[in-house]
C-alpha cells in the first residue's frame, strides 16, 4: 500500500472527514487541470503572435535602415544628426490589464499614427523623405512595445503554468493517493472490526442459548 495520511485516532468521524478532503482534493485537481489547459492554450497562442511580431519588426527595422540611409544621403550625416537630436516623436500610450485564468497580464494600447499625434512630430519644412523615415521609425517603436507586451505575457503565463503544474502534480501523485490509501486502510480496519464484533456477538448468543437449554 502507498503513502497514507497520519491519523491520530482511527474513528468513523475521522474517516468521514478524510472522505470530504478526498472529494475536495479531486474537485480542486479538476479545476487545476482545466486552468492548466486554458493557460497552455493562451501561452501557445501568444508564442505564435510573438513570432509574427518579431518577423514584422525585423522587416520594419530593415525598412527603417533603408529609409535612414536615403535620408542621410539626402541631408548629409551632420544635418541628419542635428535633425535627430531636435526630433520629437509624441507617443500616447495607455496601460491596462486582462485576466487569463487568474493571471493579470498587462496590455499597452498605443495611439495610431493619425491625427494630432502624427502631425505634431512633423516640423515645418520637413521633406517627404524625412516624414517617411519618421513614419517607419514610429511603426518600429509601436512594434517594439507590442513585442515587449507579448514577451511579458509569455513570462507571466510560463511562471503560472509551472506553478499550476506543481500543484496538480502534488495533488495527483501525493495528496490524492495518500488520502485514497488512508481511506482504504480505515475501511478495511473498520470492516475487520465489524466482523470481529459480529463473531463475538454470535459466540455470546450461542453461549446464552446453551445456558438456556441446560436450564430446562
Amino acid at each position: 500500500m502507498g503513502a497514507k495520511i497520519q491519523v491520530t485516532r482511527p474513528t468513523k468521524i475521522e474517516l468521514a472527514r478524510l472522505k470530504r478532503r478526498f472529494r475536495l482534493a479531486t474537485r480542486i485537481q479538476k479545476i487545476m487541470k482545466d486552468r492548466l489547459s486554458i493557460l497552455v492554450m493562451e501561452f501557445l497562442e501568444t508564442v505564435k503572435e510573438c513570432a509574427v511580431v518579431k518577423e514584422r519588426l525585423v522587416n520594419e527595422f530593415n525598412e527603417a535602415y533603408r529609409a535612414l540611409s536615403v535620408t542621410a544621403g539626402y541631408l548629409g550625416s551632420e544635418n541628419l544628426e542635428k535633425a535627430l537630436f531636435a526630433l520629437e516623436m509624441p507617443l500616447k500610450m495607455t496601460g491596462r490589464t486582462r485576466n487569463v485564468a487568474g493571471v493579470r497580464i498587462p496590455v499597452f494600447d498605443v495611439e495610431k499614427d493619425t491625427g494630432v499625434a502624427a502631425r505634431t512630430a512633423v516640423r515645418p519644412g520637413m521633406t517627404a523623405i524625412e516624414e517617411d523615415t519618421l513614419s517607419v521609425a514610429r511603426r518600429c517603436l509601436e512594434s517594439i512595445i507590442e513585442l515587449a507586451e507579448l514577451e511579458n505575457s509569455l513570462e507571466l503565463l510560463g511562471a503560472e503554468i509551472n506553478k499550476v503544474k506543481r500543484i496538480n502534480n502534488a495533488l495527483e501523485y501525493n495528496v490524492i493517493p495518500a488520502l485514497h490509501g488512508t481511506i482504504r486502510y480505515l475501511n478495511m480496519k473498520f470492516e475487520e472490526r465489524d466482523r470481529e464484533e459480529g463473531a463475538r456477538l454470535k459466540y455470546v448468543k450461542l453461549l446464552i442459548e446453551k445456558r438456556e437449554a441446560y436450564a430446562y
